[in-house]
């Protein structure tokens, strides 16, 4: 079986699976990362999202051939230490979850998009395609605005 090497939330990993093994099955299975959620395996509901290179990536449709050599960040290495990241801080200040499921791939979401843009318009927003079953969607959207002030954009 083949080994992939990659960084994990600032540390080296490296892991047997096959190629097409699902990067998210390998981060909650063989390395016992469990911020992105299993919802649909289908790229739709989007809950598995993480960052790879700073870009964000449904792990469920993601294979380890994919992720060879390459940064992988979970909500669980967003933060600096005790210092939370941006995103992470408004969620909390803003109140954004109800049941909680889908927020750490929204959250992940959010900060690739603020990567991409400083100051993200309702529509870039709203083109955001993460699934939120308790419809916080307007919270995500403030919370989104106020990270970008928080981070100076």
């Amino acid at each position: 079986m083949p080994r992939y090497s990659f960084t994990l939330n600032g540390n080296q990993v490296s892991v047997e699976a096959p190629a097409d093994h699902p990067l998210l099955w390998t981060l909650r299975d063989q390395l016992g990362v469990t911020g992105p959620k299993m919802g649909c395996n289908l790229d739709v509901c989007k809950a598995c999202t993480c960052l790879i290179d700073g870009e964000a990536y449904t792990t469920c449709v993601t294979g380890m051939a994919d992720v060879e050599g390459r940064e992988v960040t979970t909500i669980e290495g967003l933060a600096d230490g005790d210092e939370l990241h941006p995103v992470q801080q408004a969620w909390l200040e803003i109140d954004v979850p109800q049941c909680g499921f889908c927020q750490p791939g929204q959250i992940m979401k959010a900060v690739s998009l603020l990567r991409k843009t400083s100051e993200p318009t309702d529509a870039e927003i709203d083109e955001i395609e993460n699934v939120c079953r308790c419809g916080t969607y307007f919270r995500i959207r403030t919370a989104i605005k106020e990270a970008a002030k928080m981070t100076g954009n």
